[in-house]
């Protein structure tokens, strides 16, 4: 499947360019949080670690970008004004840009510790 062929309902398509769009802005500590069997939040949960608020944004403003240029919009997007914290809502994707205070905080992966937790490793040209 292409980029421009992805559906806003095609959650592990979603998250895949995701991760790679992540992966270019050097994020880190990515992972996938599969929940679709616990909650009807979302199905999936992406997160990662930046480790600036200038890194925060560029992450933000590149998966808005990216995904908008294949008409995949966010439904809305909280804490960008802050970026200690940013939260993408895709509906069947949320992603969450943490810095490393919040992240070591707030412990998500502890919060879903009942669904499937995927660790993406970076490529190895990173």
């Amino acid at each position: 499947m292409k980029k421009n062929e992805i559906s806003i309902n095609d959650a592990k398509s979603i998250s895949k360019l995701v991760v790679d769009l992540m992966l270019e802005k050097k994020a880190t500590n990515i992972k996938l949080i599969y929940v679709h069997k616990l909650t009807t939040l979302t199905d999936i949960f992406i997160i990662c670690t930046s480790d600036s608020d200038p890194q925060s944004k560029a992450i933000t403003n590149h998966i808005r970008d990216n995904l908008a240029k294949i008409n995949i919009k966010p439904d809305h997007i909280e804490g960008f004004q802050f970026l200690k914290w940013v939260l993408m809502d895709y509906i069947n994707v949320t992603i969450n840009i943490f810095n490393k205070e919040y992240r070591e905080y707030y412990n998500f992966e502890r919060l879903w510790a009942d669904a499937k937790i995927v660790s993406i490793e970076k490529s190895k040209e990173s």
